[in-house]
């Protein structure tokens, strides 16, 4: 089979993985190295780099090599392999060399002016970017949607959570919104009438580092095979030989960064815990960004704001930042687990999380199926954050519709992994609970070594092996079930 037409699409893919390898690495270093002048010249190398792998990727003879390999004696793992393949090469197929280029330009100069942007509220000069990117990832969204016979927004949802629609995530997130605002209002209600006693700064950066790696390395993180850095916007990178991740910290505030630190830790170990033996090959990937959100928020809700998971923390705490009151066990328990609507969708807590993500989806779909513009978006987040968390962005850009860096590289269809994942992670902790019965004690003790190999058993060591629903069906027992999620917030909360 040495020159089979699988062996043939086996080597482009290891090829490309290569290449995906130096534009992950090249990525990183434009996030959290890179001086501001470098930008235009690291902008072009990538979108350069972009095209030559669309070029290897839609060669035609990929596509015979797909066609072909079809009648050849594969086993599951490699028919498996063969169905990502393809799905790669379809995805890729449908859109010119010239959109590939000019979309990578747009992101990259669209994300670059978004640093200095968003701390000044410049709008104006934000949405003159953002228009670009829009105008392009439309065009995207309408060619896959014509091969595909779907709307323009589930085309571009399709690439982060495969096989996952808009009409789907409507039945999600209305039986949510038929539940989550009036559990809101009653923990808030509740947690009212407690008094807690604030920490008290300031938490100097070198020390919150120090705090983070020892979380880092409490979770299992392998110092060996990645980093902790600082960016504009927490995010877990690189490749999974080399997998960096990011915070930012506040020298006024101790538990933004932490936790942030703790949830890229949830990404980075699922990417160091993918199947090595098949590593270059799609099946490697990791299934879907659901899938790798879920993994985030397994570590810092379902285990980090669990009692047990902070009781463990709060000795390193106090070591780094002195015994204060507001670091007496039941205060930071109770100020960990506090709810707080706010502005900021990456420090919400999880009760009030899901409001930020259901608005990005509804004003990301509007966009991209063209019933809105960009001119629009500003007053429409204002509409749905009074709504939902009863706060006001108005003119307040830089904590509302500037926040995220999502959309300046056309990242649209990304946010419901968010929610979805949040979903899969109180199902997943629960079947968790239910395979291994001294799960809490052994977490109270510091000993995750059961957990995290369920969870390699279970999610990490699959890569794209089985679809999302079949590898959630094989880990619970079952598909995807949103009652979890509320059970798990009903329980903690009130």
């Amino acid at each position: 089979m040495e020159n089979s037409n699988y062996q043939q699409l086996t080597r482009t893919f290891q090829r490309l993985s290569r290449f995906s390898h130096l534009s992950a690495i090249a990525g990183w270093d434009m996030f959290a190295m890179m001086p501001p002048g470098g930008s235009t010249a690291r902008g072009e190398a990538l979108a350069e780099l972009g095209v030559l792998q669309h070029q290897i990727l839609t060669d035609k003879r990929v596509g015979e090599w797909l066609h072909n390999a079809l009648s050849e004696d594969l086993n599951d793992v490699e028919q498996a392999n063969l169905r990502e393949m393809t799905r790669h090469y379809q995805q890729a197929a449908l859109l010119p060399e010239s959109l590939v280029e000019a979309k990578s330009l747009a992101g990259s100069k669209c994300e670059h002016a978004w640093r200095t942007q968003r701390p000044a509220n410049d709008w104006a000069g934000f949405s003159a970017n953002l228009k670009e990117v829009v105008k392009l990832s439309r065009e995207e969204a309408r060619l896959r949607a014509a091969e595909k016979g779907c709307s323009a927004y589930d085309a571009l949802l399709d690439i982060f959570e495969p096989d996952m629609t808009s009409a789907r995530l409507d039945v999600l997130f209305a039986d949510l919104k038929s539940w989550l605002p009036d559990l809101l209002a009653k923990v808030v209600d509740k947690q009212s009438r407690e008094t807690l006693i604030t920490p008290q700064g300031p938490f100097p950066s070198a020390t919150q580092r120090e705090l983070g790696l020892e979380a880092m390395t409490l979770l299992g993180f392998d110092f060996n095979a990645g980093r902790l850095d600082i960016s504009a916007h927490p995010f877990c990178g690189g490749v999974p030989e080399d997998v960096r991740i990011t915070t930012r910290y506040d020298e006024n505030e101790l538990l933004s960064a932490l936790f942030g630190v703790v949830h890229e830790t949830g990404h980075a170990r699922y990417e160091q815990n993918l199947p090595r033996q098949w590593l270059g090959q799609p099946i490697a990937q990791a299934r879907s960004t659901a899938i790798h959100e879920s993994q985030s928020l397994f570590f810092e809700m379902q285990l980090g704001r669990s009692n047990a998971f902070m009781k463990l923390l709060l000795p390193a705490i106090r070591k780094h930042f002195g015994a204060q009151p507001a670091f007496e066990e039941a205060n930071f328990i109770a100020w960990n687990q506090r709810v707080k609507p706010g502005f900021i969708r990456v420090d919400a807590d999880e009760v009030s999380y899901p409001a930020h993500v259901i608005l990005r989806y509804e004003i990301e779909r509007a966009l991209i199926d063209g019933d809105i513009e960009v001119e629009d978006i500003p007053a429409l987040w204002d509409e749905k954050m009074q709504a939902w968390l009863g706060l006001s962005t108005k003119d307040n850009y830089r904590n509302g519709c500037m926040q995220d860096i999502h959309w300046t590289d056309g990242g649209f269809g990304y946010f419901p992994s968010y929610t979805l994942g949040a979903m899969y992670a109180a199902q997943l902790f629960q079947a968790a609970r239910k395979a291994l019965p001294g799960l809490d004690s052994a977490i109270a003790s510091g000993d995750f070594s059961a957990l995290f190999n369920w969870l390699g058993q279970n999610i990490w060591q699959h890569g794209s092996r089985f679809s999302t629903e079949q590898l959630i069906e094989n880990a619970t027992g079952e598909s995807l079930n949103a009652r979890y999620f509320r059970d798990h917030l009903t329980a903690r909360y009130l």
